[in-house]
């Protein structure tokens, strides 16, 4: 239901154990880990889902690590994308976290979302910053976060990613987590965010392209030693990682990439689904 196409060879609840065989990819079932109840029902719902809703490809899925803490960086297209980047990480070996908007975390969604491992994204008050340290201690707890820093889908009538908020920044600066720049191209096709329009089709191409690791070592190490998280240095480490999920984008699309990122709107639509937090 998947292909996954490469040049190269080919969090999780609780620590799995050690590879027997190092230099190998252990097997999916012993790097997903324990699958809390709130997993066990995402993917029995998301999996086919996303099965009868998008013909997925992969490019380079191996470059998600088998195991350790993994911030994976997305463009946003469409409110679709959870759906087929659940996917990509699943298929990969490991159980995806996202931030997500908190109004969806209400009644008996909201403790599956819990147990699943989401988190819960609080915008435009006091409690914003919350998701941030919720996410810090997945990281930290080995497992994976996607997360979307424009925060909600493209407003750029072409499709490319738009100037992101720096949460991700904030995240990459301040834990050990590989940082996975990873670009995604098809979803809009399905739901077309920017016309407003549902134009459900059977398997729908949705192609995925991830790249290789935001080197970072140095601006941690100076992070480690002192230095201030500044808006400055904030910016400059998002628009970095953006640029780099720019590249790939470009890349999956076979088309140039504008050298600026679209301009953020002034204020966000009450449908708007949050991937991340200020």
């Amino acid at each position: 239901m998947t292909e996954q196409t490469s040049s190269d060879s080919a969090g999780t609840e609780g620590r799995p154990p050690a590879d027997p065989t190092p230099g190998r990819r252990p097997p999916k079932w012993r790097t997903r880990g324990r699958l809390p109840y709130g997993m066990l029902v995402a993917i029995v719902v998301v999996y086919p889902v996303a099965s009868l809703m998008f013909r997925l490809r992969y490019r380079h899925g191996e470059r998600i690590p088998a195991r350790g803490p993994v911030l994976l960086v997305a463009n946003h297209v469409s409110i679709l994308d959870p759906l087929a980047c659940a996917r990509l990480v699943f298929d990969n070996g490991r159980l995806p976290h996202f931030l997500a908007k908190q109004s969806v975390f209400k009644g008996y969604a909201g403790t599956l979302l819990r147990s699943a491992g989401q988190i819960p994204v609080a915008r435009f008050s006091a409690d914003a910053h919350e998701a941030l340290d919720a996410a810090k201690t997945d990281l930290d707890d080995g497992n994976v976060v996607v997360i979307y820093p424009e925060g909600s889908v493209t407003r750029d009538p072409d499709w490319w990613p738009m100037q992101a908020r720096t949460g991700v920044a904030r995240l990459a600066l301040t834990t050990d987590a590989v940082v996975l720049p990873v670009a995604q191209w098809g979803p809009q096709d399905v739901h077309d965010y920017h016309r407003k329009k549902l134009r459900l089709r059977f398997r729908a191409p949705a192609e995925y392209l991830v790249g290789e690791p935001v080197e970072l070592s140095a601006l941690r190490a100076e992070v480690h030693a002192g230095r201030p998280l500044s808006g400055e240095l904030l910016r400059e480490t998002t628009d970095l990682i953006m640029g780099r999920v720019r590249d790939l984008l470009a890349e999956l699309r076979g088309v140039p990439a504008p050298r600026e990122f679209h301009p953020r709107p002034r204020r966000e639509l009450p449908g708007d689904v949050s991937g991340s937090a200020a």
